[in-house]
């Protein structure tokens, strides 16, 4: 049977094991910089700054969603950023993506939240298909912007930004 449960301490190795799968998938595994006792500070440290849950068939963790909060200002409301969600291959399409989907918008109205937000590769229809028919809409004008920790550090230092 299905079990969608918050994550706990001792389960920071098994999801990062998931996070590499989903590198993997996405093709961006020379992206993963992390490890698992940076995801154990800031799931469970002394100031958490992110949340997970996972999906569990009998003894397995077969997959698992990251969200932490966010807030609009044009809603004035609290929100959560999905971060990510991800379900081993060979479970895929038995409801397990939708039974996280659901648990994170549970937490999210829980909350008070007024919107849940996420990103979707551009190339990942299946993920994006996934996500309309549960609802979502894809937002065609906007664009995710980044900045990495080494601009971070530049322009805190910075004097003057052109």
């Amino acid at each position: 049977m299905l079990v969608i449960r918050p994550a706990v301490e001792k389960d920071v190795d098994k999801i990062f094991e998931l996070i590499l799968g989903l590198a993997d998938y996405e093709q961006l595994t020379d992206k993963v910089t992390g490890n698992t006792e940076l995801l154990r500070s800031h799931l469970f440290g002394d100031r958490p700054v992110a949340e997970a849950i996972v999906a569990e068939l009998g003894d397995s963790t077969i997959g698992f969603a990251l969200f932490f909060p966010t807030y609009s200002t044009f809603l004035t409301q609290p929100g959560l950023h999905l971060e990510d969600v991800f379900v081993l291959p060979e479970y895929r399409r038995q409801g397990v993506g939708k039974a996280l989907m659901t648990a994170v918008a549970k937490i999210a109205r829980d909350r008070g939240c007024g919107r849940l937000e996420w990103s979707v590769l551009d190339w990942n229809q299946n993920a994006i298909d996934f996500y309309q028919r549960f609802g979502a809409t894809v937002l065609p004008d906007w664009k995710t912007c980044r900045m990495s920790a080494e601009q971070l550090a530049q322009i805190a230092t910075a004097s003057e930004i052109d």
